[in-house]
């Protein structure tokens, strides 16, 4: 027999922890070789962790409610003999040593002074920087790829605000004046928050956030604070969309087998607007801007729980209408059955939240991070409207909608925003009630 172990896998690109949310099996158990073992929830989506060898479940390593670094070891299997498995006395004792038996060279940190340059001779991808460093690190202009390769001495290797400072000293060949830490210091509020005290009452319910609704709650905080939000409200004229889709929607589900909705339709319009206006299609680097090759749609999909997830439609622009239908329905299902894969709710360029299925007609969406635009779709309404014709104007009734675009006034000014939402109109007023599906 050999005990071997198994690690904490990565679940997505960015991913580098996950918080143990529920064993399926117990010590003792007999498992086989791809059977789940466990859930996992990371900050994108929670999913079931797989065996990697058939045989017992012979120790369980890590608690439900840890939080847990990728590659680290997570439980012992005992299998029967196999030379080629890697037995638990021959694995690196933790995570560190696991990756450093990856690289040729140990994974030193180069004093100050020491040979000129006090940094890492490898970057450290995905660390947890403070605000502080990290506005530090927009002031001073150092690039990501060069704040990876400062030396951090404080908890897990974090960069403090000392490691940045004498990394700067060094990097310059003089001190840091007090001039530049006391006013990169006061880009970040550190005075304590003054903790408003809230009533509550006998008959009062006091209800546990769950973890998501945690997350939510951080990155809208987060959001508000990052971009400041400006929205623009254009209505936009969908009747002949709206008889179009009456007329195929039973042949579509004959067809393909689920439902032609609007969404797809208002993607494809973005989609469009998005190639005309492609200064939307960005994310915000410190001082820098990035402009996005691809155009991939997040689209917001609530959950039975009440909370909200958002699964991404990458290279939106390459699908034909037919195309983004099936894709939506599908993402929107396994969505719905918590079934997404991590890497389905990342890399979003632009966004879209139809509060018009609450019966809303208009909204001020915020942003998703680290996008510089989001579009809310209102509810269709029929409304008595001018409608012009050869033998001049008449009064019909029409169906509208109000399409709410909030974005980053940092980057993305009045007149962008405005002439956007307006494209999007306008390619929806534009609608080929000609084509078939």
């Amino acid at each position: 027999m050999a005990l071997v172990e198994m690690i904490m896998p990565k679940m997505g690109e960015s991913i580098m922890e996950g918080t143990i949310l529920s064993w399926l099996k117990q010590e003792g158990d007999v498992i086989e070789q791809d059977e789940s073992v466990l859930e996992v929830a990371t900050d994108k989506v929670d999913t079931e962790v797989p065996s990697t060898h058939e045989g017992v479940l012979k120790e369980i390593l890590v608690k439900e409610g840890d939080v847990v670094q990728v590659g680290a070891p997570i439980a012992v299997i005992e299998t029967e003999e196999d030379n080629n498995s890697p037995k638990i006395e021959d694995a690196p004792a933790n995570l560190q040593e696991a990756e450093l038996a990856l690289v040729d060279e140990p994974l030193v940190v180069s004093a100050p002074g020491s040979n000129g340059n006090g940094t890492l001779n490898q970057p450290v991808i995905g660390r947890f920087y403070s605000p502080l460093v990290l506005n530090i690190a927009r002031e001073e202009k150092i690039p990501m790829t060069e704040l990876e390769t400062v030396p951090g001495s404080g908890k897990e290797g974090r960069v403090t605000k000392k490691d940045i400072l004498g990394y700067l000293q060094v990097r310059t060949g003089s001190p840091i004046p007090q001039t530049i830490q006391s006013s990169v210091e006061s880009l970040v509020d550190t005075r304590p928050v003054k903790q408003v005290p809230v009533s509550i009452s006998g008959s009062d319910e006091i209800i546990e956030m769950d973890r998501m609704r945690k997350m939510i709650a951080e990155r809208m905080v987060d959001s508000k604070r990052i971009s400041p939000h400006v929205t623009s409200f254009v209505e936009a004229d969908v009747t002949e969309i709206v008889f179009w889709r009456n007329k195929y929607k039973n042949a579509f589900k004959e067809k393909h087998g689920g439902s032609l909705t609007f969404t797809p339709i208002f993607v494809e319009a973005v989609v469009r607007a998005i190639k005309d206006y492609p200064m939307i299609n960005i994310s915000v680097d410190g001082q820098k801007i990035i402009k996005k090759a691809s155009i991939n749609i997040g689209m917001a999909v609530a959950l039975p729980s009440g909370n909200l997830i958002v699964p991404v439609i990458h290279n939106a622009d390459h699908l034909s209408l037919t195309g983004l239908t099936l894709k939506v329905n599908d993402l929107a299902r396994r969505a719905r059955d918590n079934k997404l894969q991590p890497d389905e709710l990342q890399g979003g360029t632009y966004t879209i939240s139809n509060v018009g299925s609450f019966g809303n007609v208009m909204g001020t969406p915020i942003i998703m991070q680290p996008q510089v635009g989001i579009l809310a779709l209102g509810a269709i309404v029929k409304k008595p409207s001018v409608v012009e014709t050869p033998s001049g104007d008449m009064i019909g009734i029409r169906h509208k909608m109000f399409l709410s675009h909030s974005y980053d006034h940092r980057v993305v000014d009045g007149s962008l925003g405005g002439m956007f939402v307006r494209r999007v109109a306008d390619y929806l007023e534009r609608f080929d009630k000609d084509q078939q599906v």
